[in-house]
């Protein structure tokens, strides 16, 4: 059935129309980018060639398989277009997020008309062959992918998994006062968790030194197959929804191009020039400032698939949710759809567009921003090319004396704290530390020494470290620290999220999406890279024992370890010193995940800072001042990951000391997971002579590990001496109780660490039966005691290293 192409602005610029900010001449060009823009996105999703339609379409010139999102696509080449505008005007310095990431071809398509998709990528030149490419590349084998992934120049969110632009907006705003970004939120992303509590972020924007972000809902009613839920409330109820996050609503809407293009026009004038009032004030007087500001926000509601085939086979396309991926769907095999797709073509006028070379036309060039100023080009966007190298204080200056292993002990992040305290005070706008409430409980306080918690609401005399210009972002909200962190480094700053391990389980999956992206940036030359993203996980699982069993996850290690080798890394500091010179190297570091793992409550300290540094270097390796094979070979190897595991270890070794002394025992701690994977599988990973020259090639290994035991399983199944490897760790046992029952619920304890040994190994068989029973009465003492008194054995909670 014929098709009727809905009103693709050729009317736009009707002269005496339309009354506005726009002349004329302005609001003709302004629609012709627009055109052009969408004419680009329709040609990527469904052109093989014949960009121009130099002649008809034939079944050939269309893809045999059709991959995009045509629906928010119209909307998002639309605020580009009136962006480009205000930028130019007002020589901004903008950047543009796409919360509806799936409309990844008005992006590109607006990269490729500013000049910077050519100029990144040269084989996709500014003309006709060129547009060939650019087209034949979208959505191809070999080509560029669906969204605005971290191919698109001008792109911090690839906008996938959808929720969390808000978050990366507000996180590239901090710190940036010159810098403006521009937001656009799909009413379907507007759904999510995450991107609901986003709106709380205009709370923690200080106006006097941050910079500023503008949120454009996005309202065309429609998601993949159901009307969105705040396109189906009343305009009253929906400004009085913002109004309640703070925010100064104004609405553009319709379906008339020219109407839209003016209303558009005059709003992004109103918004920025609030946007600019409210900066002034904070900045001319900081410390008698009004009030927190109402920023602007704009919801433009415009139909889902505008300009696109109103009708397709008999039913309504344009402005439903079928036009949300590809609104013509068989334009290669049927001669009808063919003819649809190429009428919806031809109502951009590409003749007008481009000229005889598929260049486009220079008035049209002429309103694109330049150089850096182009959104598509803006080095915030490529956050590498404005990095900077933290001002680190020299770690060794917070060490802890050890004069003997084991007898000491020491707050781990505490100690941490005090580094942490003066790297934030050394480097005023370039780190921040994140956390969902939990920097205190996680004994990093030292760090309001130098700065108070990011606030901006309301402050009563009670509250304590809260201020409009601190620098510790604290909200209950795994998800808004986490994307607030990710904007944050990807416009080229430095940060932490400490967080409780278990609950970091929240983030896995913006985690997934940060890891992908730096593995796909290590393949663009032209992305520089940018700090890592830093993990401290503390309150771990073998110290909630007073939370319970709701709190005692150490998973996210497992999830972590499944993206590329080349990205992640993970630390397992046995103590504080060692804690600090691995959170030195992490903060150092590039285009990585580094989760480091530590506790917060007093544990003991084993090696001095020299010895440390060694350590934490060498990543793994073994502990002489615990080990009794005097060089040769051991009867037993005893490993350890993690501060707990390795405390358990060492005192598993005093008791073989005691009950059999003659028994040649090897201690090796980790510290660095990945040390224990091939060499071949993780860049980190030991060599197989390296490994067996630790653990042997024959002998028994009994390996006191941190999370899930079948991980370490995982990182060693190809080791020469895998079959001897024996595994305990966290089984999923757990509740409220006592620190030494928590291990012993799950069979990590110093107690059956010398059963699992005396099972192992062959010669004891015979002779350590009477060793063995004690092991297991010493559990049973151990439990009744907690029983009875409601805490650890004295031997047990006062253990210190005797030797």
């Amino acid at each position: 059935m014929a098709a009727t192409t809905s009103r693709a602005a050729s009317d736009a610029a009707t002269p005496g129309r339309r009354p506005g900010p726009l002349s004329e001449d302005e609001l003709r060009l302004i629609d012709a980018w627009w055109r052009a823009a969408n004419y680009l996105s329709v040609g990527q999703i469904y052109l093989l060639d014949n960009p121009l339609l130099r002649e008809p379409l034939r079944p050939e010139d269309v893809k045999p398989r059709l991959l995009g999102h045509w629906g928010t696509t119209p909307g998002l080449n639309l605020v580009y277009a009136h962006m480009n505008r205000v930028i130019k005007a007002r020589d901004l310095d903008a950047i543009y997020i796409t919360g509806p990431g799936h409309g990844g071809p008005g992006l590109v398509a607006n990269a490729y008309l500013e000049g910077t998709w050519s100029e990144v990528y040269p084989k996709v030149g500014r003309d006709e062959a060129g547009l060939q490419q650019l087209f034949r590349q979208f959505s191809f084998p070999g080509g560029i992918p669906s969204h605005v992934a971290a191919e698109v120049p001008g792109s911090i969110h690839e906008g996938g998994e959808l929720g969390y632009s808000l978050a990366h907006a507000y996180g590239a705003a901090f710190d940036n006062p010159d810098l403006v970004v521009c937001c656009v939120v799909g009413d379907g992303e507007a759904e999510t968790g995450p991107l609901a509590t986003s709106w709380h972020s205009n709370k923690f924007l200080d106006p006097a030194r941050d910079g500023a972000v503008l949120p454009i809902l996005h309202l065309n009613g429609w998601k993949i197959a159901n009307p969105t839920v705040l396109a189906r409330i009343p305009d009253d109820e929906l400004v009085k929804l913002f109004e309640g996050y703070g925010h100064r609503v104004h609405i553009v809407a319709g379906d008339d191009p020219g109407k839209v293009h003016q209303a558009l026009a005059s709003t992004l004038d109103t918004a920025l020039d609030e946007i600019a009032n409210i900066q002034a004030a904070a900045r001319a007087k900081p410390a008698t400032a009004p009030d927190r500001p109402r920023w602007p926000m704009i919801v433009l509601r415009t139909p889902k698939g505008w300009t696109g085939p109103e009708i397709v086979d008999g039913v309504q396309v344009e402005g439903t949710f079928r036009s949300h991926q590809v609104p013509v769907s068989n334009a290669r095999g049927d001669d009808e759809h063919r003819q649809i797709l190429e009428d919806w073509l031809r109502s951009y006028r590409p003749e007008e567009l481009f000229d005889d070379r598929g260049r486009l036309v220079p008035e049209l060039a002429e309103l694109a921003p330049h150089g850096a100023r182009r959104m598509s080009a803006n080095p915030h966007a490529n956050g590498g090319l404005l990095l900077r190298d933290l001002v680190l204080p020299d770690f060794r200056d917070y060490a802890v004396e050890v004069a003997k292993p084991g007898t000491t002990s020491s707050e781990a992040t505490r100690v941490l704290g005090g580094f942490l305290r003066d790297t934030m005070a050394a480097n005023g706008s370039t780190f921040r530390i994140f956390g969902p409430d939990e920097t205190a409980s996680n004994r990093l306080d030292a760090v309001f020494e130098a700065t108070d918690k990011t606030w901006n609401a309301e402050i009563t005399p009670i509250d304590v470290q809260l201020a409009p210009d601190g620098r510790v972002m604290e909200v209950l909200s795994e998800h808004l620290c986490q994307g607030w962190l990710e904007g944050y480094l990807l416009t080229g700053r430095h940060g932490l999220f400490n967080c409780y391990e278990a609950f970091i389980h929240i983030v896995d999956s913006m985690f997934n999406q940060h890891a992908k992206w730096l593995k796909v940036t290590r393949d663009l030359d032209w992305r520089r890279p940018i700090a890592s993203l830093n993990y401290l996980l503390s309150s771990h699982v073998w110290r909630q024992d007073h939370n319970g069993f709701s709190h005692q996850d150490p998973g996210f290690i497992d999830h972590v370890v499944n993206k590329k080798a080349e990205v992640i890394r993970v630390y397992l500091p046995p103590d504080a010193n060692t804690l600090l010179s691995v959170a030195d190297h992490c903060l150092r570091s590039r285009n990585y995940v580094n989760v480091i793992v530590a506790g917060k409550q007093s544990a003991l300290n084993w090696l001095s800072m020299d010895d440390a540094i060694v350590h934490a270097t060498r990543g793994a390796g073994i502990w002489g001042f615990a080990s009794n094979d005097d060089g040769g070979e051991p009867d037993v190897v005893l490993g350890c990951a993690g501060d707990i595991p390795t405390l358990e270890t060492l005192a598993a070794v005093d008791l073989l000391r005691q009950h059999l002394p003659d028994l040649k025992v090897r201690v090796v701690n980790v510290v660095d997971l990945m040390r224990l994977q091939d060499s071949r599988e993780h860049p980190h990973g030991m060599t197989h002579a390296e490994f067996d020259a630790l653990f042997t090639t024959d002998r028994p290994i009994v390996f006191a590990y941190h999370g899930y035991p079948w991980l370490i399983h995982r990182l060693t199944y190809r080791r020469t001496n895998h079959d001897n490897l024996h595994v305990r760790g966290y089984k999923e046992e757990g509740t409220t109780t006592t620190p030494f029952d928590m291990v012993m619920l799950n069979d990590l304890d110093r107690y059956h660490l010398v059963m699992d040994v005396i099972d192992r190994v062959p010669e004891l068989a015979d002779r350590a039966g009477h060793v063995r029973q004690l092991m297991v009465d010493s559990r049973l003492r151990a439990r009744a005691w907690t029983r009875e008194h409601g805490e650890d054995l004295p031997e047990v909670r006062d253990w210190t290293w005797p030797y």
